[in-house]
């Protein structure tokens, strides 16, 4: 990440908008906003592969959910922040992740400028991909800061996404069974 680039951008967005990047109170701005970056886009060029790698051996394949996973990102239309809780459920195929480990797939994928149904599909595909799960299904549900400050203004509109990989695609009760057990 180029850090002085950012800094050098945000000191001409200030000076666009009007102000003075000189005044005491925006001397640093650039600098903490170069640091911002540099942390919630952390995510950029990585997957959840080295947080899925690490699974343990189970005999069974009852469905495991974990609900209500907060996460914060950045739309990358405006560039302001959305926010929300992701609720996911998996099929084991003989391994099962961490609890931590899910939470810290949602995390690596909301790291980057974002939109909420690539956010679903990357980590329903994660699920698939690198735990090797017989079907996942992830539920996001978002308040987005670019439809409650600017244009439409409607604070409080809650936006939810879902998606469906393998058996969840396919069997209607499974589905329904997850949507019960993530309180949907």
């Amino acid at each position: 990440m180029n850090t002085e680039k950012i800094q050098e951008a945000v000191k001409l967005i200030i000076e666009a908008v009007g102000e003075n990047p000189n005044r005491e109170g925006l001397q640093e701005t650039p600098a903490r906003i170069a640091r911002m970056y540099e942390e919630i886009f952390s995510g950029l060029g990585k997957t959840a592969e080295e947080h899925l790698s690490k699974s343990f051996e189970i005999l069974d394949d009852n469905m495991v959910v974990e609900k209500d996973i907060s996460f914060h990102t950045m739309c990358e239309h405006h560039f302001l922040p959305f926010y929300g809780r992701a609720h996911i459920a998996y099929i084991p195929n003989g391994r099962v992740a961490g609890l931590s480990k899910l939470a810290r797939t949602v995390e690596v994928y909301a790291k980057k400028p974002q939109i909420q149904e690539r956010l679903n599909i990357e980590i329903a595909d994660a699920l698939i991909n690198y735990l090797g799960a017989k079907g996942a299904m992830v539920v996001i549900e978002a308040e987005h800061m670019c439809m409650n400050m600017r244009g439409v203004r409607k604070p409080g509109t809650s936006t939810v996404t879902s998606v469906s990989r393998g058996l969840f695609e396919t069997d209607k009760d499974l589905r329904d069974q997850a949507y019960r057990l993530m309180g949907k």
